[in-house]
């Protein structure tokens, strides 16, 4: 073989190694869906416990019969409590918690007998 026939044979091989590699590189060098999904249930917990830790704080609310849910920001109070006013509250301090988006009450009113 010539010299030339050898170097179109070498550029030719670089190029066809070159469409060979992955197209999106950035994906293939970041986290995988496994370790993306653990991030974010983790910030969904510390966005619960901040939320309780906040309601707790709150002055005037019982946060017994209070359960806490987050996903993406979005936050649901479950539960119950003895007042209406408190239903307010406990809105009102959610809402104040930095990473809350949004927060569906779905309190009820339950005067313990």
């Amino acid at each position: 073989m010539t010299r030339n026939t050898v170097a179109g044979a070498l550029v030719l091989l670089s190029i066809v190694c070159a469409h060979a590699q992955p197209g999106n590189v950035a994906a293939s060098s970041g986290a995988s869906p496994a370790s993306n999904a653990r991030q974010v249930r983790a910030a969904d917990r510390a966005l619960q416990k901040n939320v309780r830790r906040a309601l707790a704080k709150t002055k005037g609310l019982e946060v017994i019969n209070i359960t806490v849910h987050a996903r993406n920001g979005d936050v649901v109070l479950e539960g119950s409590v003895p007042e209406q006013s408190e239903i307010d509250l406990a809105t009102r301090a959610a809402q104040g918690v930095p990473g809350v988006n949004s927060v569906k009450n779905a309190l009820i009113i339950h005067i313990p007998q």
